[in-house]
């Protein structure tokens, strides 16, 4: 669980809950992984998981205060971007791998 922030305020025993969730995400509705820079990366995603997406990443977001995660729609896609501050990009390097792994 290296994509796992040290100052996320998410109880211990519920992280690997968390990154379960994610992988879901990422199995089920994965279509590309782009690093756009060393602190931003945007997820390509299958329009059906939006409502998932968006529940997923607001709870992130309330327990993980270095991600920013923002929407948008391009063609066919749901887009994520995914943003850290320069401190947390370890963290980010993390998450996009673990992503990346599912579109292996």
């Amino acid at each position: 669980m290296t994509w796992i922030d040290t100052s996320c305020t998410l109880p211990t025993a519920e992280r690997p809950l968390r990154v379960a969730e994610f992988d879901d995400l990422f199995r089920t509705a994965l279509r590309g992984v782009n690093r756009l820079a060393p602190g931003a990366v945007r997820l390509e995603l299958d329009p059906s998981a939006e409502s998932f997406a968006r529940d997923l990443v607001a709870r992130e977001s309330a327990c993980c205060s270095s991600f920013t995660f923002t929407f948008s729609t391009e063609d066919a896609a749901l887009l994520l971007r995914v943003e850290v501050p320069p401190a947390q990009v370890a963290v980010l390097d993390g998450l996009a791998a673990r992503a990346a792994a599912w579109t292996s």
